[in-house]
């Protein structure tokens, strides 16, 4: 297992770093405990929606310098069989928004101050049948682990358990995490988990509480139809798993946290399948009030590859993923989002049919009932004789066809990585577009795009 984790830390693009923070608690290193901490900062020129208010100011541009992520995780392998994961910090904090509880207005809890530090994961496993046998040291081609706590097993796809630190593009898509801050805690539910390795399969499969929901249903007067809204009473219970088969290099299942670019440092070809499910995890109401609910359903299959070519000593690899979700919410619903949004509202002198249903700011239509395609692709350039930096130019795309619309939506991100020292140092530029529906009589449509400039200073240790 120590092999195991210091591989998957080697095998994000540094050869320097190797094993990282890690603290011996014996003699011969076999109890330890690990520390990672990382931070992204982000510098952001920003498209707002139109008739957008910052602060009480109607702006179509904005500029800001946040922090999209502030992190610190601890495991500790205290035994063999058993280990420990604790993982928290702050996400999302700008100059006007992501503060923590309570803050407002101007001073030293003004809008945007005083983020709130919380735990992301806390959970602890068992090795029922470890990686690697405890008397012998021989691996174990079938291998199983139990654990429970507040987890990112995860299932859906490879990116919904994704790693923030070596992301391909600047960030996720976020349609990967279609629970995110509803049901879930930033993308963890407390449950238990079982995890393993089938020869050439790595698996998960958990069992969770989701968190409480309790949006009040309307019936949708325009189209005379039911509109689903997070609403589960108290949660049943929801099963998730995803499995998938790698052909080239195993990849690690250690901890959960999927590799988005390896940076030609391993070669791996996999195909994956998972699901999420909960019963009556939405309610919808009709014209005269009565409730019906329904079951959440949620289904993944995807591709990933990172294959390095060519001549060793340049270094070059391609990388590339696409996945493809169906998504099943209960009738038309809908939900949007605005990544570290800095504006809550419209103009009130702007008229309602010119105000877009995406909402204030940079606002889109994020995930609802519906199919969606996501897929990117990145070529690690040759490496350079006498420079350390190497350079990967990326591109994604992602198609939205979701019941609640009228119009599949189109969204766009290019950019390149340029990694300093692997992962561990990197500065990411990338320009990203984004539709804007609007109620035209019955119909919700495209009518124009916006666009947002994202730079991010990733260090991690």
């Amino acid at each position: 297992m120590l092999f195991l984790i210091g591989w998957q830390a080697y095998s994000q693009g540094s050869t320097e770093y190797g094993s990282g923070l890690k603290l011996a608690l014996n003699e011969d290193g076999g109890k330890y405990i690990r520390f990672v901490l990382w931070n992204q900062i982000w510098y952001r020129q920003l498209q707002n929606n139109p008739g957008s208010l910052i602060n009480g100011e109607v702006k179509d541009n904005s500029w800001d310098i946040s922090a999209r992520r502030v992190r610190v995780l601890m495991y500790a392998q205290i035994s063999p069989r058993y280990l420990i994961v604790t993982h928290f910090g702050i996400n999302n904090q700008t100059f006007g928004s992501g503060g923590g509880s309570g803050t407002q207005d101007t001073g030293p809890y003004g809008a945007g101050k005083k983020p709130q530090l919380f735990f992301h994961d806390v959970w602890n496993e068992y090795a029922i049948v470890p990686a690697v046998d405890c008397e012998t040291g021989k691996q174990n081609k079938y291998n199983l682990y139990l654990g429970g706590g507040l987890h990112y097993w995860w299932g859906i796809s490879r990116m919904s358990s994704a790693s923030t630190l070596n992301f391909l593009t600047i960030d996720a898509p976020i349609v990967n995490w279609p629970l995110v801050e509803v049901s879930d805690q930033f993308v963890r539910q407390y449950g238990v988990y079982t995890k393993g390795q089938l020869g050439k399969v790595n698996y998960s499969l958990a069992l969770n509480k989701p968190f409480a929901t309790n949006r009040t249903p309307e019936y949708d007067l325009t189209r005379n139809q039911r509109v689903a809204v997070d609403n589960n009473g108290d949660p049943a219970p929801a099963l998730t798993g995803y499995f998938d088969y790698h052909f080239f290099e195993q990849e690690s299942n250690v901890l959960p946290y999927r590799v988005g670019t390896y940076v030609g440092t391993k070669k791996v070809l996999n195909f994956g399948a998972g699901f999420y499910h909960q019963n009556n995890g939405t309610q919808s109401t009709d014209a005269i009030g009565a409730i019906q609910k329904h079951n959440i359903t949620l289904l993944g299959a995807d591709v990933f590859a990172d294959l390095p070519f060519g001549d060793k000593e340049k270094n070059m690899a391609l990388t590339a993923y696409a996945v493809y979700y169906n998504y099943n919410f209960g009738p038309n619903y809908i939900r949007t989002l605005g990544l570290m949004n800095t504006s809550s509202q419209f103009d009130p002198n702007l008229a309602p049919s010119e105000r877009t249903i995406n909402g204030p700011g940079i606002s889109r239509m994020f995930v609802g009932t519906g199919n969606i395609f996501y897929t990117q692709a990145g070529l690690l350039l040759p490496k350079a004789q006498h420079n350390k930096m190497r350079i990967q130019p990326f591109a994604a795309y992602t198609n939205k066809n979701m019941e609640f619309l009228d119009e599949r939506g189109n969204y766009f991100d290019v950019g390149a990585n340029f990694f300093l020292d692997g992962h561990h140092a990197k500065i990411t530029p990338q320009f990203s577009t984004r539709p804007l529906y609007f109620q035209r009589d019955t119909k919700r449509v495209i009518d124009g795009i916006k666009s947002e400039f994202l730079l991010q200073l990733q260090i991690f240790l």
